[in-house]
């Protein structure tokens, strides 16, 4: 984990005690489960001990729901029936996998093809275990990527079936599904009467509701010469928090560094950012646009993201420099 996704967690951590301390009559619950390949950790602060608990549980049926639902890896998801019936014919599935599917259409297009979902069909010449010893050659890197094209990924709204139209590809949800499913756990908090919680899906964090006292969330931004510590800090509320970084998995080749972010145009791993967090109110699109400016870098990231409305993003380059997009005010800390 980065110093600024570390930071970010312990901002939120620490509000979330601040609550239940503020307010005798709050209670706040934390559970942590492995899903969809990485740790969750769910808040929930209710009126009492019963309700809050409650909640969690709640949630995470949700979550075990969803992942049914989007996993690549069980057989009996609707999304394996996609893939197995690539290039064969449509597959009628249910309203909500077609409209995640549709959503993620829009943000391919809004990428120019960066974000796409058929990058599951990628062949993974690139292995991050330490066993790659040469860079693949370019026609490797140009097959590697060969299938994948989001516009053949063919819907029909009428029968609420998807198609793709290749053999040989696949679609997956590794870069939107977490932040659907944060989003979907806090609606349903929300419905049984949480007004205030965070879901940490493996990074993606979604928060909502505010301290007792009626103040706002903070989170710190980290200064990257500084271990642990921040430069500044961002007041934020109902909002969600996402990062992608090249500090968990990546190989050395020839004293070079290459990140496990694949750039799906090319095959080539992203270069020269350390970490990209976008802040906006809705984790889905977050977790999409995330590794998407990752990809683009600063400027074109930057481009991207200052012609959204709602949302910002903070970026350290490979040189630990903090960019930022135009409308956030930061507060520094003072030496």
């Amino acid at each position: 984990m980065s110093r600024l996704s570390l930071l970010l967690l312990l901002a939120v951590i620490f509000i979330t005690r601040t609550v239940a301390q503020n307010n005798p009559e709050a209670f706040a619950y934390t559970e942590k489960a492995n899903h969809m390949g990485t740790v969750f950790q769910i808040t929930a602060i209710g009126k009492n001990e019963t309700l809050a608990k409650q909640a969690v549980a709640k949630a995470y049926q949700e979550v075990e729901r969803i992942e049914r639902l989007i996993s690549s890896w069980d057989e009996h998801s609707e999304t394996s029936l996609i893939n197995r019936n690539a290039g064969l014919t449509p597959v009628t599935v249910s309203e909500e996998l077609f409209n995640l599917i549709e959503r993620s259409k829009k943000v391919s297009k809004l990428s120019n093809g960066i974000f796409d979902i058929s990058f599951a069909s990628i062949d993974k010449i690139w292995r991050f275990d330490g066993t790659m010893k040469t860079i693949p050659s370019e026609e490797e890197l140009a097959n590697s990527v060969s299938k994948i094209n989001y516009e053949n990924i063919l819907l029909n709204p009428s029968e609420h079936s998807v198609f793709l139209k290749e053999k040989g590809m696949k679609i997956g949800f590794g870069g939107i599904g977490k932040g659907y499913t944060a989003n979907r756990c806090k609606v349903l908090m929300q419905k049984m009467g949480i007004e205030s919680g965070v879901v940490n899906a493996g990074g993606d964090l979604i928060t909502w509701g505010k301290q007792a006292n009626g103040e706002e969330w903070t989170i710190g931004i980290a200064d990257p010469s500084k271990k642990e510590s921040a430069l500044s800090y961002l007041k934020v509320s109902d909002l969600s928090v996402v990062t992608s970084g090249n500090y968990e998995r990546f190989i050395e080749l020839d004293g070079k560094k290459y990140s496990h972010i694949i750039d799906p145009t090319t095959g080539w791993p992203a270069e020269s950012l350390t970490s990209v967090t976008i802040i906006c109110p809705d984790a889905e699109i977050g977790d999409a646009l995330a590794t998407t400016i990752f990809i683009l870098g600063v400027d074109k990231g930057l481009q991207l993201i200052n012609r959204l409305n709602g949302i910002e993003c903070f970026i350290i380059d490979d040189e630990g420099n903090l960019h930022h997009s135009t409308n956030i005010l930061l507060n520094y800390y003072e030496e």
